[in-house]
């Protein structure tokens, strides 16, 4: 269980370091990415399933990170507002998606350079615990 919860968690720095790297290269088709949970109600239901199931990873995998406890705290608060919003409508998830969605557009060199950074401080952390 934890190797497969450490292949996801290095997932997740991977996929946060390429949805930056496509920010930057092809900010339209990140714009197309972005917008596409916001555009039906299968969508956050996805999102949800794949936020649970990186928070319950980061959880399981935390103890071999290196600052485990600022990785067990962060998944635990994914897998918590992920459950929070799983009880709520999904026209609520849809009507708050449809107000950050554009937030994030706007700010998207910023939201990159955030992305980029959490996406190498989680590599850094699953790797340093291997290789230390």
């Amino acid at each position: 269980m934890r190797i497969l919860s450490g292949i996801i968690v290095l997932s997740i720095g991977v996929f946060l370091i390429g949805l930056s790297v496509v920010i930057a290269i092809k900010p339209m088709l990140a714009q197309r990415f972005l917008k596409s949970f916001a555009s039906s109600a299968g969508a956050p239901y996805t999102e949800l399933a794949l936020r649970l199931t990186g928070g319950a990873a980061i959880v399981i995998f935390a103890p071999s990170m290196f600052f485990s406890y600022l990785f067990k705290f962060f998944g635990w608060i994914i897998v918590i507002t992920t459950v929070g919003m799983l009880l709520i409508p999904w026209q609520w998830h849809h009507k708050f998606s449809e107000w950050v969605i554009p937030l994030v557009i706007r700010h998207l060199k910023l939201y990159a350079i955030g992305a980029f950074a959490l996406g190498s401080f989680i590599i850094f952390a699953a790797i340093r615990s291997i290789v230390c």
